[in-house]
């Protein structure tokens, strides 16, 4: 009876505890632990997309169900992380028309955006700042700083001068501070959120030393922490390398950034890196992109884990077929170059993380496609090998899931047994 009193105790542990359940709940806030993301305690591996556009184009609510439609197909397809602006600076539809004055309907469309993930179970890593002029960026701040009277040389004051940094800081606080009008939620307290992306590629040409986007950096990220303790925080770098390794970069791309240096700052939690050898060796050929394209993955990956010892994950990564000649399955070695060494790399336990293809669109959204898009209701090559690497990942989180279950199991079966044979002693000795 007692050995069936201990069977009992561990199935009803089992499944008070959901021990049996394959992967446990996404609602959680996504932590890093050594080379791995956790959620929830489990190592978190996942494939996941780009649609910068989702803010922008929620705020037309007539437009929203693209956002749903996007989410809902992704889903189906084992992606479970989003990348998209939450930023729009000047411009049609900002969300910050001047400093500090915010548009709320734009805003009540990244509330959209949100509460949709959540209920598709999608993290979010949400981009603070692009460094293009593209949705304003570094461009519309410091023209906003020459309005109120600062001397500014170039777009590389925006690292720098005084105001502007004051204007940067603002937005970090509105937008972690904001509290979803549909959810109730504030942002810094909601762990749809994965992860927040201080600069979406930074770059700073007048500074090929480093210095100056690394104090930026280290400046930031601190202040991003001050406000907000539950969420990741990763810079946003393509993966350019400092003089140090200068070698690896692609011919003329030193542009004041370090993958290392700057990914060892306090308060980094993660490594991010893109892949665009289409656009950075556009003169050479196929062959020698997809060399290149091999050996920037696996050198980061390889310094992520015996360097940095930080998780890595690829960011952006495509291939246009916009260009004259370029084909699907050029396309598709692309993505089987960098999903190939993701996989390795997971499956040993390495530092690569996951993938967030350039970019996701849905049906209808033609006059957004870039050459990169991908529409995954159209049936492609490699709309399949997106679905192949998901599930690639997905069973290797469920793998940690049954490993940790077992580790329960067991406790639960030690501390059940310590427990019997303590009241047999005691028996036995007549008290």
């Amino acid at each position: 009876m007692k050995r069936w009193g201990v069977v009992f105790f561990v199935l009803l542990l089992i499944q008070n505890q959901g021990i049996l359940k394959p992967v446990e709940a996404e609602d959680g806030f996504v932590k890093t632990r050594g080379l791995q993301l956790v959620l929830n305690g489990i190592p978190y591996y996942a494939n996941g997309f780009n649609a910068y556009w989702l803010m922008y184009v929620a705020t037309d609510p007539s437009q929203r169900d693209k956002i749903s439609s996007a989410f809902q197909e992704a889903t189906q397809h084992g992606l479970s992380i989003a990348r998209t602006w939450a930023f729009s600076d000047g411009g049609y539809r900002p969300l910050q028309s001047s400093p500090g004055s915010y548009n709320e309907q734009t805003f009540q469309g990244l509330d959209f955006a949100i509460s949709e993930a959540k209920k598709h179970g999608i993290k979010l890593i949400l981009s603070l700042m692009n460094n293009y002029e593209n949705f304003g960026g570094r461009k519309q701040y410091v023209e906003w700083a020459r309005s109120q009277g600062q001397s500014i040389k170039s777009e590389d004051d925006f690292y720098t001068n005084s105001v502007v940094k004051d204007f940067y800081r603002n937005h970090i606080k509105t937008v972690l501070t904001r509290t979803n009008s549909l959810t109730g939620v504030a942002y810094k307290d909601e762990p749809t959120i994965m992860a927040w992306e201080l600069m979406n590629e930074p770059r700073c040409t007048s500074d090929s030393s480093g210095k100056t986007i690394q104090a930026w950096i280290t400046e930031m990220a601190s202040y991003l922490k001050s406000i907000d303790g539950n969420h990741l925080l990763e810079v946003g770098l393509e993966g350019f390398y400092g003089a140090s390794k200068q070698q690896t970069n692609p011919k003329y791309f030193q542009v004041g950034t370090d993958f290392i240096a700057n990914n060892q700052i306090p308060g980094i939690d993660f490594a991010t890196v893109h892949s665009y050898p289409d656009q950075w060796l556009s003169g050479s050929s196929y062959e020698d992109q997809v060399s290149f394209l091999n050996n920037w993955v696996n050198d980061h990956i390889q310094d992520a884990q015996n360097i940095l010892k930080k998780p890595i994950l690829f960011a952006e990564f495509g291939r246009s077929l916009k260009e004259s000649g370029y084909t699907t399955n050029q396309r598709d070695q692309i993505f089987t170059t960098v999903y190939s060494a993701i996989y390795s790399s997971a499956r040993g336990g390495g530092a690569a993380v996951g993938g967030l293809f350039w970019q996701l669109l849905a049906e209808g959204m033609d006059s957004f496609q870039d050459g990169y898009g991908i529409v995954l209701s159209e049936s492609s090559s490699t709309v399949s090998l997106i679905s192949e690497q998901s599930q690639r990942l997905i069973k290797i989180r469920k793998m940690h899931a049954r490993l940790r279950n077992i580790e329960k199991w067991k406790r639960a079966r030690e501390i059940r047994r310590a427990q019997w044979w303590s009241g047999n002693k005691v028996n036995d000795t007549g008290n």
